[in-house]
């Protein structure tokens, strides 16, 4: 779980580099990722993994990374043995042939496939299906206030019982999952972020079972075709687009995995990051109280650059010699640009380790950048301001319930988030 590398073990005169990837790290990487901004801006480190790779850890060389053509998202450009391969990318997709989505490929098949599914997320539609959003937003609020009713005090686990479900119905909706199955595929998406916590190859089979359940949906839907983004998949295909039926699962499989997992940690850090800066919740939930919304528009941005839901963007892999930041990297290297660290670099932002809601000058990499930007952004966002804007609203007194110390954080290399967030509140009269 250790690194211990030093930046340049050949000069004793550098300062030796931080520890990464243990538990006091996850809690807090900001300081580790300053010094290596600093003094490593490019920095190859043992993963907890066993897999070596380059960490990128400046605004400019980030942006730069995450656009380069020679930087390919295929595992198969990955220079270990491909038994090394399956530590590179989701667990178990490898095994359940799920390897085929946007997350893995190159252009041009990237280019076809996104170009399938771009326009289910387009501002309009996502627009249409904002006052959805906000009846789930309010249903999971209706429930933590009845639950706490019936028991005699307000308390709950904002992630178990608000960010977690609210993005998986949400996406479960927009796929075309029937209502009678979204809680199963809640138990899968749950064992699938627990990142090791759970029990021994959970994630592996509860990735089987969804890909079993999606190859499924999508025969019967073929017969049934409705207003969702399964059908569309099918009517493209249908259409001459050449989607094959491995592609559509996997399509399938990566904007359910990439749909919810963000959004349960933008919401959870989003809190959290206001919880420790009282002086910026205030004047969220004073901007709120008055009716506007600019406020809480550029708060989410800002919140997403602060301490977003994604730590590193997931793998890329040289395809040829380059240079990146100095550093040589060899062909076959796997590279991983870390957003975190690139969206405090002072080069780039003015007081990078403040949290300010109206931060205008804030072209953030949280969503990525390049081809591979994150196609549910305009999603994400609208989940993000519907949950925490209506939560502070509906729950104005909301406080943390235990010390901030006592809070844990998931493991995991990609992503950041709380494993719980525990909270009180005055119970509203019924």
């Amino acid at each position: 779980m250790h690194d211990q590398t030093p930046a340049a073990p050949s000069d004793p005169s550098r300062p030796q580099g931080p520890t990464l990837f243990d538990w006091e790290f996850a809690t807090d990487p900001y300081p580790a990722y300053a010094w290596l901004r600093e003094h490593s801006p490019v920095h190859r480190t043992k993963l907890p993994s066993g897999v070596e790779a380059w960490l990128v850890t400046r605004y400019a060389d980030a942006r730069q990374a995450l656009a380069d053509q020679r930087l390919s998202k295929n595992p198969a450009h990955h220079a270990e043995p491909a038994h090394a391969k399956g530590k590179t990318g989701i667990p178990g997709e490898r095994k359940a042939e799920l390897m085929t989505h946007l997350l893995n490929i190159d252009p041009p098949d990237h280019t076809r496939l996104r170009r399938l599914v771009s326009k289910a997320f387009t501002p309009r539609r996502v627009a249409e299906f904002a006052p959805r959003v906000q009846e789930l937003t309010d249903d999971l609020i209706d429930r933590i206030v009845a639950r706490a009713r019936a028991e005699g005090k307000g308390e709950a686990d904002l992630i178990h019982e608000f960010a977690f479900p609210l993005p998986i119905y949400a996406i479960c909706e927009m796929l075309g999952v029937p209502r009678e199955d979204q809680d199963d595929f809640r138990d899968w998406a749950g064992m699938m972020i627990r990142h090791g916590g759970g029990p021994r190859g959970g994630v592996a089979r509860s990735v089987k079972r969804m890909r079993t359940y999606l190859g499924e949906l999508i025969h019967r839907k073929r017969d049934d075709l409705g207003n969702d983004l399964i059908s569309d998949l099918i009517r493209a295909s249908d259409h001459g687009d050449h989607l094959t039926e491995a592609e559509a699962t996997a399509m399938a499989f990566i904007l359910l995995f990439a749909g919810f997992e963000t959004t349960v940690n933008l919401i959870g850090n989003g809190i959290h990051s206001l919880f420790m800066n009282p002086d910026q919740r205030e004047r969220l939930q004073a901007s709120l109280a008055a009716g506007e919304s600019a406020l809480l528009e550029t708060g989410v941005e800002e919140l997403l650059r602060y301490d977003g839901p994604v730590e590193l963007a997931t793998w890329r892999f040289a395809t040829r010699p380059l240079t990146l930041g100095g550093q040589e990297i060899a062909a076959g290297d796997p590279v991983l640009v870390v957003l975190a660290a690139a969206d405090r670099d002072p080069e780039r932002f003015d007081g990078p380790d403040t949290l300010d809601l109206a931060r205008s000058d804030n072209q953030h990499l949280g969503y990525g950048h390049g081809i591979h930007y994150c196609l549910g952004a305009p999603l994400a966002r609208l989940e993000g301001q519907t949950a925490l804007g209506t939560l502070l609203k509906r729950l104005p007194d909301l406080e943390l319930a235990v010390p901030p110390t006592d809070l844990r954080w998931r493991g995991g290399l990609i992503m950041r988030g709380l494993r719980t967030l525990p909270v009180r509140f005055t119970v509203p009269n019924a």
